[in-house]
């Protein structure tokens, strides 16, 4: 049985990103997404505003690499499953995170991720 074309979406998605390749996020994304991120009390509206945020002239100050363990698929929604390393500053963190994605029409309209230690990335990230 094949996967579902939502799970390799966003399994390719991941490994780009991991990969510092963000074009298939941004072919992803509805042009009105949501995209919720842990330890942001709002969330970025718009593939503009995502974009800009990670793409612009002031890229942050960190990377993040992901290690896919599962990805669920429905027609509607998508979980990946990964392990996230992030480095800034010289320093690296761990975590595990959910991600859950609601796909209209092959494209990412809205996005949030859960993750086994929030208050850690708060501090990390902060």
């Amino acid at each position: 049985m094949s996967e579902h074309p939502n799970a390799t979406m966003v399994r390719r998605m991941n490994d780009a990103m991991s990969a510092g390749n963000w074009q298939p996020l941004t072919d992803a994304l509805a042009d009105d997404v949501v995209w919720h991120e842990i330890g942001r009390s709002e969330p970025f509206r718009g593939k503009a505003a995502l974009t800009a945020h990670y793409m612009g002239a002031t890229p942050p100050d960190y990377q993040i690499t992901a290690e896919t363990h599962d990805v669920l698929a429905s027609d509607d929604h998508t979980i990946a499953m990964t392990t996230a390393t992030a480095t800034r500053h010289g320093k690296t963190f761990t975590y595990r995170t959910a991600e859950i994605y609601h796909i209209k029409d092959g494209k990412i309209t809205e996005r949030w991720a859960f993750s086994d230690d929030t208050d850690a990335i708060n501090r990390f990230f902060a």
